[in-house]
């Protein structure tokens, strides 16, 4: 199913300084023809050159504030849906609801069961998960769940890719927007390596390196940078993300209700790098933070709370952690 991907057009995200680490050598990718709508790129010198901070959520997690949440800075959020053909987090529409009473852009994710059918899974999936013009696109969330009780199966590579593109072709033509593909490490390595889906939006996780040292080669629009952050208006560990664009695409495509729009796509490309993070103002809201760091204090331009969730520049503090285990299942 997979095309070579159209060459690129680069935008260079040169002269961005920042503390310690001086210039950053990344580069990021507009997308091309009909795909989609995110920004991509290979490799970063790290989260802090990303100024687009999300954050992944469950069950888990518990009652959220989400009015707290957007307040400490967070500009999306992936929630948590299904999980096979027969499971739904008991949080899903309290979180999905909650996020966009807040004005926070948020998709639903689905966990794949590979012992299950994947026409099941796509049915449960629409059946759970309500069409929402200004929603993220879904996510499909592709691991090996070896620890699963009913579930540990792998299954041969060429399967899996099958499996695949069924879920993300079924999903595409039911909510109108292409799908981002979320991998782990290992799973990436096996099944998808070698350019596989490269015309999907990726979701990446990596909490121990930068994604290029563990994903290489691969384009990745967002990133999984830790298990153990914190924010407010959760209680306990959440995981960090952050979007491979700038604050300028980030608001485009906003605007755009993440959709592509063919030349709109090449003037996100020519947005103009962010500058360096700003200097601290006296804060109102705790930054992300790893589980062991002394929270941050996120920067703001005012007591009001922008209309797309788009933060201030900020530097927030991380701790190296070990590479988690997979997410918690049901």
């Amino acid at each position: 199913m997979r095309s070579a991907l159209v060459p690129p057009i680069v935008l260079v995200l040169a002269g961005l300084t920042l503390a310690g680490c001086g210039s950053v050598p990344t580069e990021v990718a507009a997308p091309t023809g009909g795909g989609h709508p995110f920004p991509t790129m290979t490799q970063t010198v790290g989260h802090h050159a990303h100024p687009i901070h999300g954050i992944d959520v469950s069950k888990y997690q518990g009652q959220i504030d989400w009015q707290q949440v957007r307040e400490a800075g967070v500009s999306f959020a992936f929630i948590k849906a299904t999980e096979g053909g027969d499971r739904l987090d008991s949080r899903f529409h309290e979180n999905w609801e909650g996020a966009r009473r807040a004005g926070i852009p948020r998709g639903a994710y689905h966990f794949t069961y590979w012992c299950r059918p994947m026409a099941d899974q796509i049915a449960w999936f629409i059946r759970n998960v309500p069409r929402d013009p200004d929603a993220l696109p879904p996510v499909l969330d592709v691991e090996w769940n070896f620890q699963s009780p009913t579930c540990p199966r792998r299954i041969p590579v060429a399967q899996a890719q099958a499996k695949m593109r069924e879920f993300l072709h079924a999903i595409e033509r039911h909510y109108g927007k292409r799908p981002i593909i979320y991998a782990d490490i290992k799973f990436h390595r096996e099944v998808l390596a070698n350019g596989e889906f490269a015309q999907y939006p990726f979701w990446v996780r990596s909490v121990a390196a930068v994604p290029h040292e563990r994903y290489p080669g691969r384009r990745w629009a967002f990133w999984q940078i830790t298990a153990t952050g914190r924010i407010a208006g959760i209680t306990g560990n959440v995981d960090r993300n952050v979007f491979a664009g700038t604050r300028q695409q980030w608001q485009q495509l906003a605007q755009n209700r993440f959709h592509h729009h063919g030349a709109g796509a090449t003037a996100v490309a020519a947005a103009t790098p962010p500058a360096a993070p700003a200097a601290a103002e006296p804060a109102r809201a705790l930054a992300f933070a790893g589980a062991d760091a002394p929270p941050a204090q996120v920067p703001t331009a005012g007591s009001q709370v922008p209309p797309a969730a788009v933060p201030p520049a900020d530097t927030p503090a991380m701790t190296t952690a070990p590479l988690p285990l997979s997410r918690p299942r049901f």
